[in-house]
């Protein structure tokens, strides 16, 4: 999209061909830019080569026009298709260099030459492109859009937003995980305290910070994301390409294994965390995620059983299930399935439940005993440091609207209101007049 929105030469190229061909003496010109910021090379839809496909098909079309074979298609597939329709038809292919005939062999010849330079083309600057690319993000160069909290300096290196809103903001999130030791509930306690948190929103080369209410993917991408742990990550996500109705369709966003980025430089900057701190949230969040793996630690998912994704089978170590069996709802059994793969197998150990429960909370209740008012303590301590996490953000939201209010007051007083006319000690970016 940058390409049509910004390098716009080769668009008036293409639309001035409308002229030529009327300069040449076709009675109608059909001009058609549907594709435009569509690529060529067949990974995507476009409409406009399929009616360009089906006008040359009706047999009204006498020639078409084009300043290079890429124009019309980066792939052998779709092009020697269309030269196989114009020289059914009839239809002339006009560039620059000539017109040919595709019912001729020597056209043909050429013209099938330009379709395969094209697409060689086309592979070869990809080529170029991403080991240019690939080359300065091994050296931690490469800039590329930053999550919120993070920014670009000057001399292009990465550093902690200056902004103290959006910092501290970033660092309540890790706060709160640290002090909650789940994501989820970290957003609950942000929707619970009503906290806007910032979201980078682009349009093309445009970037805008923008403050918007807590979304659970914002807090687990943050939590996630190793720039914020001093890190420079650069290929973390793949494209994964399917065959659609006959045609590559490109998937993007696919995650990778962190063995498998194609760039990691830890230490590389200053983060909100440390590394070992990321390590450990991340450790914390897979556990968190239910059922991902059979033998590692699962979260509680509610129901009465207390051991829930923390007991082992005694025989085979793996995690033994919750199965809630009784009339009354309030029994439940401890199982084992052994290996699900094999069908027929049978269970591994099976247990009942609520004698266990009984047992271990009456060690629980011994060993914290003698802690109590400790825990009390703690407890009372925690809900003050809440409390001031959420006077504290408020009061940042304040003074930021307040900024942006006095920001706007001083634009508008150096401006007069009865003319509309600068005053002449203006400056451009509306912050202070120029000194004399």
């Amino acid at each position: 999209m940058t390409q049509v929105t910004g390098n716009l030469e080769s668009q008036r190229r293409q639309y001035d061909l409308a002229g030529a061909a009327a300069t040449t003496g076709f009675a109608s010109v059909s001009v058609i830019d549907d594709d435009l910021g569509r690529s060529g090379s067949g990974s995507m839809e476009r409409p406009g080569f399929e009616r360009l496909v089906a006008q040359v098909c009706s047999g009204n079309v006498g020639a078409v026009y084009c300043i290079e074979a890429s124009r019309l298609a980066r792939n052998g597939r779709d092009w020697h298709h269309l030269i196989d329709l114009c020289a059914l038809a009839g239809t002339l292919v006009i560039d620059p260099d000539g017109a040919y005939d595709p019912r001729l062999v020597n056209d043909r010849l050429l013209l099938g030459l330009k379709g395969t330079m094209s697409e060689y083309e086309l592979s070869l600057m990809r080529q170029r492109g991403i080991a240019a690319r690939d080359s300065k993000a091994g050296r931690g160069e490469l800039r590329f859009m930053l999550p919120p909290g993070l920014c670009w300096s000057e001399v292009g290196k990465i550093e902690i937003d200056p902004d103290e809103h959006v910092a501290e903001t970033i660092r309540l999130v890790f706060a709160k995980f640290r002090e909650l030791g789940s994501g989820r509930q970290v957003f609950l306690w942000l929707r619970s305290a009503d906290i806007k948190m910032p979201v980078v929103l682009r349009n093309v080369d445009v970037c805008k910070l923008v403050w918007k209410a807590p979304a659970y993917h914002s807090v687990m991408q943050i939590l996630h994301n190793p720039l914020y742990a001093g890190a420079y990550a650069f290929g973390r996500r793949a494209q994964r390409t399917r065959i659609v109705d006959g045609r590559a369709r490109k998937a993007t966003g696919v995650r990778k294994p962190r063995d498998e980025w194609s760039v990691l430089l830890r230490d590389h900057h200053q983060g909100y965390i440390s590394w070992r701190e990321y390590e450990e949230n991340h450790k914390l969040l897979t556990e968190n995620a239910h059922m991902k793996k059979n033998c590692d630690r699962k979260s509680a998912r509610g129901g009465r059983a207390l051991l829930t994704g923390l007991m082992r089978c005694g025989r085979c170590g793996r995690m033994m299930r919750v199965f809630y069996g009784s009339a009354k709802g309030n029994a439940h059994r401890y199982q084992c399935r052994g290996d699900d793969a094999h069908v027929g197998v049978g269970l591994c150990i099976g247990i009942g439940g609520v004698r266990v429960d009984r047992a271990v909370a009456m060690q629980i209740l011994e060993a914290v005993s003698d802690r109590a008012v400790e825990a009390a303590i703690f407890a009372s301590d925690q809900v003050e440091r809440s409390r001031r996490d959420v006077i504290a953000a408020i009061e940042r939201d304040l003074e930021g609207a307040r900024y942006e209010a006095l920001l706007a007051s001083r634009r508008y007083e150096l401006v007069d209101p009865a003319s509309g006319m600068l005053h002449a000690n203006w400056r451009p970016d509306g912050m202070m007049p120029w000194s004399e």
